[in-house]
């Protein structure tokens, strides 16, 4: 990649914030409606092609020379939107497969996997998203751009990332037909030893969500 395409919203800042804030506004409208539950048998290839978008975004952000917001401290955008009954809806729709196991830093040497969820994550990446929403809606586009940015080396990226791996797994598992035993222990609310969490990481019921979420792609 050249400097001048890095660097190519450098340019034009507008033209890149408002790149930026429809791709944020499109993935909060899309994954929202995801979780309805209209659509459960595709709600697993959705997330996928979701997730993916908004890590490309991600990238974009990390790649950017660092923002500077205009003023000092951080405007007060009010109380944050409710997010549990979006994080309630996708555990019901989700289970069982909706814990899994990560390694939270790939270079800390020896870490142990932990355990997430995938409603867990969907919830704080909307929380995310929306609180730079609010500084854009109301004008303030640098501290719009600041805290995209920021949470994205810092919170909602490397979640992200890790809900991909997660999702790509399942549809990965499901579509070349390697069912996997159940999750038996594996837990966001207990600490396993690290050998026990390394022998269940990744394992689901595949056999469970091949009926009521046969993961059909998004669009067939």
């Amino acid at each position: 990649m050249s400097d001048a395409t890095l660097h190519d919203a450098k340019r034009d800042p507008d033209d890149f914030a408002v790149s930026l804030s429809d791709s944020i506004e499109s993935f909060i409208v899309a994954v929202t409606e995801v979780s309805r539950g209209d659509e459960p048998d595709s709600a697993v290839p959705f997330l996928l092609l979701e997730i993916s978008q908004l890590l490309l975004t991600g990238g974009r952000l990390g790649a950017h020379e660092d923002f500077v917001p205009d003023e000092r401290y951080e405007p007060d955008v009010g109380p944050e939107p409710d997010v549990d009954e979006l994080r309630e809806r996708f555990a019901t729709m989700l289970d069982p497969v909706d814990v899994y196991s990560e390694v939270f830093d790939p270079y800390v040497p020896r870490t142990a996997p932990v355990a997430s969820r995938i409603s867990d994550d969907l919830a704080d990446i909307i929380t995310d998203l929306r609180h730079g929403m609010a500084h854009y809606r109301d004008g303030r586009v640098s501290e719009a751009l600041w805290w995209w940015q920021f949470s994205y080396l810092s919170n909602w990226g490397p979640t992200a990332s890790a809900c991909l791996r997660a999702l790509q797994s399942l549809v990965a598992h499901v579509r070349l037909d390697q069912p996997l035993a159940e999750l038996d222990g594996l837990d966001t609310d207990v600490m396993a030893p690290e050998e026990q969490l390394a022998e269940e990481a990744g394992r689901v019921m595949a056999a469970e969500i091949g009926g009521p979420m046969r993961m059909r792609a998004a669009g067939s």
